[in-house]
């Protein structure tokens, strides 16, 4: 039995745990990391990077298929899927080796096995005792299910899902959000016939309205069915497939079903409650400083309630280096973290819907302004249709950008300044954007809200 002490110990090595690590080293603590498995967490290996190389894969095999159209002559004889899966793990190797190298670089002792938190300032990782002045938890997220349904045989997870070695003939994917839809976007690509089931009216329906009707037409038209609205009941499966029952009596029949009903908190086990650390469902629940009950305490990244997302684990990672530092950083509200599903189409959005908006303002404060891409020189080049979308408070600033088509994810940057920047349209219609370029759709929806509107009516 050994014991260590630091200023600062991270109990979890995902986004916001590492990030809360490099941060804090650089501001001159002495750091420790816990790791059950691998630095980098669900995100590099089970997640953002894992999944967005097959959909850059469905994308490569898509342009394949319509290369004739854009004078190209090609043609796809089928997908590889051990080439895919070597393309896939030769990223992830590389990111992995990368974030090594990079924590040993800054000073962070890397420690490896289960953590368990006895106390609010230590940590026990088998006999090892790790105390720190400060102790941060980032213990991540794991694939929820529904009630009942057990996973398991032919009914998966997206982890299961990224390791097939082969591409099913016709999957049913339980969940329409961002995990649900990328994976069938990647499917329908690879040559699969797909079925969503979603229980809510509406596809990615944590988006502005406007743009999950014209996701769903956008999915309708590439040949992938859905039910929306209805819930599901019940599966049943034997060695050919598997069957789902909706609410309604409905059935749908296919080779696998996908679980993708969200992300559930991995908190249970590991010490917090015993501790006194207060939970919801399993959730720490925190301050907007992210400090827990606890003073010293804190939690970031998918165990804090609210959008569980890779990006918002760095920041809030960052954010508590930081406050422990005594800089006292800026908080950045949930609602002003960009999002974006990197399905065909691509959908992105920051700031408040349309109707988030009306909620808080009335009706009569706030207008929007939709500019369709097919006036785009780029996306017109691109082949692809969508629009963006922005909303402003009447005689004040932009309060939310939703972006639907190919490549928009890329257009997020600048839709974030303007509205954490809370940037009046005036202030930004001067500014030039590049032409032919998608971002002038951006720089055209401003200039209509400000009242001069160039290739738009």
């Amino acid at each position: 039995m050994s014991e260590q002490k630091f200023d600062l110990v991270v109990l979890g090595a995902g986004s916001g745990g590492y990030a809360a690590a490099l941060r804090a080293s650089e501001l001159g603590m002495s750091v420790a990391l816990i790791e059950k498995d691998k630095v980098g967490g669900t995100c590099l290996h089970i997640g953002c990077i894992p999944t967005k190389t097959l959909l850059h894969a469905a994308e490569v095999a898509d342009f394949t298929r319509e290369a004739a159209k854009f004078g190209v002559k090609a043609e796809l004889h089928g997908m590889d899927m051990a080439a895919v899966t070597a393309y896939r793990e030769g990223i992830v190797a590389s990111k992995y080796k990368g974030l090594q190298g990079l924590l040993k670089a800054r000073g962070v002792t890397t420690i490896a096995g289960t953590g368990h938190l006895s106390s609010p300032t230590t940590v026990h990782v088998g006999d090892d005792v790790i105390t720190g002045t400060n102790v941060v938890l980032a213990t991540g997220s794991y694939s929820r299910s529904l009630p009942g349904l057990e996973i398991g045989g032919r009914v998966i997870t997206s982890e299961q899902a990224l390791g097939l070695d082969y591409v099913p003939k016709k999957v049913i994917v339980l969940g329409g959000g961002v995990i649900g839809v990328e994976f069938s976007s990647v499917w329908k690509s690879f040559g699969a016939e797909v079925q969503i089931v979603e229980a809510l009216p509406h596809l990615v329906p944590n988006e502005d309205e406007s743009v999950s009707k014209q996701f769903e037409r956008a999915f309708r038209k590439r040949g992938i069915n859905f039910s929306v609205g209805v819930r599901f009941q019940s599966v049943t499966q034997d060695e050919n497939g598997v069957v789902v029952t909706l609410e309604d009596g409905q059935t749908f029949e296919g080779e696998l079903l996908l679980v993708a009903v969200g992300r559930g908190p991995s908190t249970a086990g590991l010490g917090f409650e015993e501790v006194g650390v207060t939970m919801d469902r399993g959730f720490v629940i925190t301050n907007e400083r992210l400090q827990t009950n606890i003073p010293g305490l804190y939690a970031v990244g998918d165990i804090v309630p609210g959008l569980q997302l890779a990006h918002r684990g760095f920041s809030q990672g960052i954010f508590v280096a930081e406050e422990i530092a005594g800089l006292n950083p800026v908080v950045v509200e949930d609602a002003m973290i960009p999002k974006v599903t990197y399905s065909d189409p691509e959908v992105a959005s920051v700031g408040l819907s349309e109707a988030k908006a009306i909620e808080k303002f009335g009706a009569d404060a706030i207008s929007s302004y939709d500019y369709n891409l097919a006036g785009n020189g780029k996306s017109h080049i691109l082949e692809t249709s969508g629009s963006i979308k922005v909303i402003r408070q009447k005689d004040g600033p932009v309060l939310g950008v939703h972006m639907i088509g190919a490549r928009v994810g890329e257009l997020i940057g600048e839709a974030q300044l303007a509205v954490n920047w809370e940037a009046y349209p005036e202030d930004i219609a001067p500014f030039i954007h590049a032409h032919p370029t998608q971002s002038e759709a951006l720089g055209e929806a401003f200039l209509a809200l400000a009242g001069k509107p160039l290739h738009a009516i």
